[in-house]
């Protein structure tokens, strides 16, 4: 993962942030901002679109 493009997702606030690569092939990648080291979650593309598609219509 040492060619991710973090991000800070715009939803992130001063108590929660989180950072996403989107920019890998086959893979979306998540993390803490407070914790780097602390490990990464992965995502198929489609199912990351779903979770983002239901969290922001508060499903």
């Amino acid at each position: 993962m040492s060619r991710a493009n973090w991000h800070t997702s715009t939803r992130s606030d001063t108590t929660a942030c989180v950072e996403v690569a989107e920019n890998l092939p086959g893979r979306v990648y998540v993390r803490d901002t407070k914790d780097r080291d602390g490990g990464t979650l992965a995502f198929a593309p489609a199912s990351w679109r779903a979770f983002v598609a239901a969290v922001s219509t508060d499903r």
